[in-house]
């Protein structure tokens, strides 16, 4: 497996602070994997180590409350500063409590998790502002090369759009397997965490509603336009009810909600989200006889890469006119256009239409899968398997 640098240098400036580190992510992302790699640094420091995993109840049976996680760190750890990490915590009741009470015993407390109520209000009410989180994402695919690469496998930039970058992925052999792995995690996913954790009484809704917003993928929707085409597709709930789902289905890290901004208002327009998957092969499964969304996908892959650059990443409405993404870092605003081909005049000439009005201060982009270079004096023309490959938009 390769060192997640990126994330891991994000979290070893806290390595002995007495701040909680939380590091949460979708499910089978490769959060226990940087925990672990995490371990193995300080392991070459001292064995004043402490790992309880709770997906692996063969190990951690005995520990049912907050009270027994304490116990157990206290019953073997040694004397002077102790790294504590706790893998999947959430599933003991209370786990805040443990938290609160080992950072006060000389612990260094790491904890991992596949949802965002880690960093519920009631939470950091208790610990009072007392953590760093972090957030870990399936591979981008400059990861999934160096990955493939260890493996001996060659991973294409089509095979990206369509399968994602979830790592276990990359290990196997054939497109079944990798379906029914996708298709295995993503029901793991919808029902255990979501489902079951939140008691969805109306479960068979609730799936057809995440599978539609997970078939549809890099388009702007409400929850009142979401209920109303569930409606025409016989499923009838309320507006409230499918803004809760959306809510949970974030929570779970399988999908982004980013903000819209708007021009002409300036202001953020409130009333409707532009949905992304946490990764795209979550749209692909749902795709029958090979029909891949590589459109919407490839838009969905270009926001995570930029999101995993460390840009904030916002839909711009330039009167009426949308623009994917607006990229801002620093006082560095880039504006972003995806767009799988270019080669036909009707398609350039829309792309191009979009930037109409942008100050010629601001940097404009347009990222497409064609070979040939269609950069302007003001727009710079960008091929996918390039800008893959950047670890920001300042190094060109």
């Amino acid at each position: 497996m390769i060192k997640r640098e990126k994330y891991i240098s994000e979290v070893r400036g806290f390595y002995n602070s007495d701040l909680i580190k939380i590091i949460t992510g979708v499910r089978r992302c490769g959060k226990s994997v940087v925990l672990e790699q995490i371990m193995d640094e300080i392991r070459a420091t001292t064995d004043n180590i402490v790992f309880l995993d709770f997906e692996d109840r063969v190990t951690t049976e005995e520990i049912e409350t907050w009270r027994d996680i304490v116990k157990y760190v206290e019953d073997h750890r040694t004397s002077g500063l102790c790294f504590v990490f706790l893998d999947e915590v959430q599933e003991i009741d209370n786990w805040q409590l443990a938290c609160k009470t080992l950072r006060k015993r000389e612990c260094s407390v790491f904890i991992t998790g596949s949802n965002s109520k880690l960093l519920s209000a009631e939470f950091t009410k208790e610990l009072s502002g007392r953590y760093v989180s972090f957030r870990i994402r399936p591979f981008v695919y400059k990861e999934i090369r160096e990955y493939a690469d260890q493996l001996g496998k060659d991973i294409s930039v089509s095979d990206y759009l369509v399968w994602g970058g979830f790592p276990k992925r990359i290990e196997l052999n054939s497109e079944n397997e990798i379906r029914k792995y996708i298709n295995d995690l993503d029901t793991t996913i919808v029902v255990n965490d979501i489902i079951n954790r939140y008691k969805i009484r109306k479960s068979g809704d609730f799936k057809k509603v995440a599978g539609f917003i997970l078939v549809s993928n890099a388009r702007i929707y409400s929850a009142k336009s979401i209920t109303d085409h569930m409606k025409g597709n016989g499923v009838t709930c309320s507006t409230n009810t499918v803004q809760k789902w959306i809510e949970y289905l974030s929570e779970a890290y399988i999908i982004d909600q980013a903000k819209r901004f708007s021009r002409k208002a300036k202001k953020e327009l409130e009333q409707s989200h532009k949905l992304y998957n946490s990764d795209v092969s979550l749209n692909s499964i749902r795709c029958n006889n090979n029909r891949y969304d590589l459109t919407h996908n490839m838009e969905n892959v270009v926001y995570n890469e930029l999101v995993f650059m460390g840009y904030d990443v916002t839909v711009y409405d330039n009167n009426g006119k949308e623009i994917d993404f607006l990229a801002e870092k620093g006082n560095r605003r880039y504006f972003i256009q995806v767009a799988y081909s270019v080669a036909e005049e009707k398609a350039y000439q829309r792309e191009m239409a979009a930037f109409s009005g942008i100050s010629q201060i601001d940097k404009k982009i347009l990222i497409t899968n064609d070979d040939i270079d269609y950069s302007t004096s003001n727009v710079e023309h960008i091929r996918l398997k390039d800008f893959l490959m950047y670890h920001s938009l300042e190094e060109k």
